[in-house]
């Protein structure tokens, strides 16, 4: 446990982070899921909407480093695939 003062603000600043952070990787991981759900129901239309909007919260979170840039490459990648794979 930190015993200065400043170390335990930079503690609590550090909590609060994680508790945020956590919360954008739930974001993008409920945007993924968005997709894979439209694209399991096999609305093309509905897929490429979802995938728009997953694209830009894969975005946000991964140029505030919350996820690595090629990690989010290689989702929207992957994504894109299976919805131009769609019937």
């Amino acid at each position: 446990m930190a015993n200065i003062a400043s170390a335990r603000k930079r503690a609590r600043q550090n909590e609060k982070q994680r508790e945020h952070n956590a919360s954008l990787r739930s974001e993008f991981r409920s945007a993924v899921r968005s997709v894979r759900k439209a694209v399991a129901g096999g609305d093309k239309d509905a897929a490429k909407a979802a995938f728009q909007r997953a694209v830009s919260t894969i975005d946000s979170i991964a140029d505030k480093k919350i996820v690595h840039k090629n990690l989010a490459a290689r989702h929207k990648s992957r994504l894109s695939a299976a919805v131009k794979a769609m019937p």
